[in-house]
């Protein structure tokens, strides 16, 4: 006897990707949580991850980088100033 096809209606798979994506759910959690597994939940989000970003990605991206420009402007005036005093 065969496997069984399951197929996730599309709102829930959008509503999941969309969780996991703005909200910051883990993988694992939304798996859980719909007895769904994350390897299907992996292959969802690399399937649509050939599309434009988000708005709320594309902001979330940029305050990123502003964090991270910052952080590098730290260390590397404390690597500047650790180096002039040797």
């Amino acid at each position: 006897m065969g496997k069984k096809l399951h197929r996730t209606p599309l709102e829930v798979k959008t509503d999941i990707i969309r969780r996991i994506k703005e909200e910051g759910i883990p993988v694992a959690q939304a798996a859980k949580e719909h007895g769904i597994h994350e390897g299907t939940i992996y292959g969802w989000i690399s399937a649509g991850s050939q599309g434009t970003p988000s708005w709320s990605e594309f902001a979330k991206l940029q305050k990123q980088n502003r964090e991270l420009l910052a952080l590098v402007g730290e260390i590397t005036l404390q690597l500047s100033t650790s180096q002039k005093k040797n």
